[in-house]
């Protein structure tokens, strides 16, 4: 605060500090403490709110281990809940998407911070950044087009002789949900690729040359220096992709399979379809929660500190 004040003055400082207060304040916690309160009360009529009926209650909650399907998980079929089921699939899937993201970004982050020449980089930084210049929604629908089955990406897999004849991908080739991961890995990576990219940059070259001369193979310095040194990108890139691949609408909505179901379109069902936004309020905290859950589990398992995320 005391460099905001002899930099900006007074005025200019107080100015910034009232507009993050009004945007923290009315834009962040106010609806989301309106929306956890009414998470806890019933469905009702108009006529019913405020009533005798018009109690806090765990009910809205409770829905979400309601109606058990049988599911077929790697060859076993047991018995879950059928939101359980779709939070599951999308945590996993969110999961695979987090560590395509991190293969495809992984290398290019090392070339464009230690291999390409300096003049270059501007270019290619440019270059990737392109796609961020078109909005989601036209992503998701250009990758719509070239998945369809008479699309250019059957096309150019026929022609080139790996395919006898065309797959309908979004009905799922490996899964239910290979449409939905290819649209986020491309809508993502580079929430993964720039953490990475800084951090590595970061990363005196003079260790990779000593790596070098003391006679370790590529892999193993990258194993032993560069990838440790570069574990905050990595965490934070990790902790942004799955959480916004998680978090997603528009994609599993614009790329779906007849079978796939993201956990964000079942609470625009409950929101929107069944207007039932009390129940749809209870789903939205708890998958807030549960993926908080998820990420400080996968953060212990790599001894990852909230420091590391932070840098």
């Amino acid at each position: 605060m005391q460099d905001m004040l002899r930099r900006y003055g007074s005025s200019l400082t107080g100015a910034f500090v009232a507009l993050v207060a009004f945007w923290l304040l009315v834009l962040v916690i106010l609806p989301n403490l309106t929306l956890f309160e009414q998470s806890f009360r019933p469905y009702l009529p108009v006529v019913d709110v405020g009533g005798p009926k018009d109690t806090y209650s765990f009910n809205n909650y409770a829905k979400f281990l309601n109606n058990p399907v049988v599911w077929n998980l790697f060859g076993f079929e047991v018995t879950v809940p059928v939101h359980l089921k779709t939070f599951l699939s999308t945590v996993f899937f969110s999961g695979v998407v987090t560590f395509i993201t991190f293969l495809l970004s992984y290398p290019l982050a090392y070339y464009l911070a230690k291999v390409v020449e300096p003049r270059s980089l501007p270019t290619l930084i440019l270059l990737l950044f392109i796609p961020l210049w078109v909005s989601e929604a036209l992503r998701a629908f250009a990758w719509y087009i070239i998945l369809t089955f008479n699309g250019p990406l059957n096309a150019v897999l026929v022609g080139i002789g790996l395919l006898d004849k065309p797959v309908r991908w979004q009905n799922g080739v490996l899964t239910a949900y290979d449409a939905i991961v290819i649209g986020l890995v491309y809508t993502y990576v580079l929430f993964m690729l720039f953490p990475i990219y800084g951090s590595v940059q970061s990363l005196d070259r003079n260790q990779i040359e000593a790596s070098e001369d003391l006679g370790a193979k590529w892999w193993q310095t990258h194993w032993r220096v560069i990838l440790p040194h570069a574990k905050p990108g990595i965490a934070s890139g990790c902790v942004m992709v799955f959480m916004l691949s998680a978090g997603s609408l528009l994609v599993p909505s614009v790329l779906p399979s007849t079978s796939s179901n993201w956990f964000t379109q079942t609470i625009q069902q409950w929101m929107l379809e069944s207007q039932d936004w009390n129940t749809g309020a209870a789903y939205s905290f708890l998958y807030i929660l549960l993926c908080t859950v998820v990420v400080a589990l996968v953060m212990w398992l790599f001894k990852v500190k909230l420091s590391d995320i932070a840098k």
